[in-house]
């Protein structure tokens, strides 16, 4: 049997932001909506690239097109308290971003749902494909980069 990798905790994140949550986020069981935490996980990637960089991302010649995301959930939240959103990096490539994304509600320490958030980097006069695959833009990579936890 294997070993569960341990809860992340506020202190596994670099910076945070807080999302305000709404009414129809919860589904008819009262908690969130599965797919509001992916939406949380996008805002919390995309706000923090527009906002570090300073510059609208989508006018870049590479951009960042979503090819993978995950979630761990670890308990329940919804409306009406907010979300802390913790991001990190886990891993800067050539061509690609991996993101970990922690939700957090109340005070606990713990998270209460971590997503994983792939950015692949296309050409972004041709869209995305299977090709070409594009480095990452200088002003993406100094911001990331200082997101990083891991060597």
């Amino acid at each position: 049997m294997s070993e569960r990798a341990p809860r992340p905790c506020r202190g596994d994140y670099v910076v945070w932001r807080r999302a305000t949550t709404r009414w129809a986020d919860d589904d008819a069981y009262g908690h969130m909506n599965n797919a509001t935490y992916y939406e949380l996980f996008d805002t919390a990637v995309n706000a923090h690239l527009f906002e570090a960089t300073g510059i609208n991302v989508r006018t870049l010649p590479s951009i960042g097109v979503v090819a993978e995301t995950s979630c761990r959930y670890f308990r329940e939240i919804g409306f009406p308290e907010p979300v802390d959103m913790g991001l990190a990096v886990e891993r800067v490539g050539t061509s690609s971003v991996i993101y970990r994304i922690g939700l957090f509600q109340g005070g606990s320490d713990e998270a209460a749902a971590e997503g994983r958030f792939v950015h692949v980097y296309v050409d972004n006069a041709n869209g995305p494909g299977d090709r070409p695959v594009r480095p990452l833009p200088d002003e993406i990579r100094a911001v990331v980069t200082a997101l990083a936890t891991t060597a």
